[in-house]
């Protein structure tokens, strides 16, 4: 009697676990979050770069301009498509720093990226030497760390990336810019570790490239790159940002 009692515990014992294996809430994979990772680019005509400022949405290619964002978009699009990634470009041509801060609530805070790029400086210096701007090297570089600093706070874990403002020794570029836009350069460098930035010094990868082809095929008018200066910054940003 004593077996047949046990050998009908085993069996009701057996058939209660076999039961539960088969419940959904035990065999259910967990849901993944839904919240895409969101990717901001921002700065002057090199970001800008032709994009229509009339559409908004995420991954679209007209938004994203034809430079380095669309090539850093479409490469890590493609790569990562299951990812939920929304890429959004919203440089504009001709922007110095205090350009950047009249538009950053709107431009920046309000799409809450998860990685922030910034490319600036270029006009910082060019408009003293055509348009009448009087900024100096230290109203740059407070300016961009104040905007910086009011970034950190309102997206503590933002991954933010700063790229080296950068000329190359042809067209527009001659010994006027020197040494003043160096020291831009170097207020920038300065400006990322402040705000725990990764930096991407583009003056030294584009020097680089000036010996292997003239600097004329990275940057025609030794500002505004060419097909192949943009691969090469997308290049650089991909390797700096992990995507």
């Amino acid at each position: 009697m004593a077996n047949e009692i046990d050998r009908r515990q085993f069996i009701a014992t057996t058939a209660a676990a076999l039961s539960v294996a088969k419940s959904p809430l035990q065999t259910s994979a967990p849901v993944a979050s839904s919240k895409p990772k969101v990717v901001l680019f921002q700065g002057d005509s090199i970001t800008d770069c032709g994009r229509n400022r009339t559409a908004a949405e995420a991954n679209s290619a007209s938004a994203l301009g034809t430079g380095y964002p669309l090539l850093v978009t479409s490469g890590v699009l493609a790569a990562r498509p299951t990812e939920g990634l929304e890429f959004y470009n919203r440089g504009i041509s001709g922007n110095k720093v205090p350009d950047l801060q009249q538009r950053w609530t709107t431009d920046t805070l309000d799409l809450k990226p998860d990685v922030l790029s910034i490319l600036i400086g270029v006009n910082d210096f060019w408009h003293k030497l055509d348009h009448g701007y009087t900024g100096t090297v230290r109203d740059y570089e407070d300016q961009y760390t104040a905007l910086l600093q009011q970034t950190r706070q309102a997206i503590p874990n933002l991954q933010l990336i700063v790229l080296e403002p950068f000329v190359l020794r042809t067209g527009a570029v001659d010994a006027r810019w020197f040494p003043e836009f160096d020291e831009r350069r170097a207020a920038a460098a300065r400006v990322a570790a402040g705000a725990r930035a990764a930096f991407i010094p583009l003056q030294t990868v584009f020097n680089e490239k000036a010996r292997v082809a003239p600097p004329q095929y990275w940057a025609a008018d030794g500002v505004h790159p060419t097909a192949a200066g943009h691969a090469v910054i997308a290049e650089q940003w991909r390797r700096a940002a992990h995507l």
